[in-house]
């Protein structure tokens, strides 16, 4: 597979001192979760997606959810107190995290961005979130992530 990448999000683990782990697979444009969780031989439960969404003032934040199912965007307006909340298009998702749409880390975003994470996603005991680059996942604990991100739990999870 090549050497892993050196992004702003394995920068940010090494400099915090977080245990993880790098795995790079063969990217597959619109393969998704689908794709990275047959590449590493992992539940799809647990490829969690990073998602830019915006509010109705464009307000940017980011939202966590396992990577087989969706998130109910009327569900996260109500829990967060928003009239409307949608996916960025995805150059305005690119602007706002540093990162190129199917490469895009919760960790090490360009902009600080409020956080959101299904939280179901703090059963698993350990997660593949993307680690900055398009075909790299870095496999961490929930709860490292959640010290790291200090994220709003929330329950949006739809099946697709």
């Amino acid at each position: 597979m090549g050497k892993t990448p050196s992004t702003p999000a394995t920068r940010l683990l090494r400099e915090k001192g977080v245990a993880y782990t790098e795995h790079p697979y063969r990217y597959e444009d619109r393969g998704g979760t689908r794709v990275s969780a047959r590449e590493l031989g992992v539940d799809e439960h647990a490829v969690v997606k990073t998602l830019v969404m915006e509010d109705e003032a464009n307000a940017p934040l980011v939202v966590l959810m396992h990577g087989d199912r969706e998130v109910s965007t009327k569900a996260l307006a109500r829990q967060l107190g928003r009239r409307e909340i949608r996916i960025c298009r995805p150059e305005v998702a690119n602007r706002h995290s540093g990162y190129q749409v199917g490469g895009t880390s919760p960790l090490g975003t360009r902009k600080a961005m409020p956080v959101c994470m299904e939280r179901t996603i703090l059963d698993l005991p350990t997660i593949y979130v993307n680690g900055g680059s398009r075909g790299f996942l870095v496999g961490i604990a929930p709860k490292d992530l959640v010290a790291l991100l200090a994220p709003t739990l929330v329950d949006v999870a739809i099946a697709p």
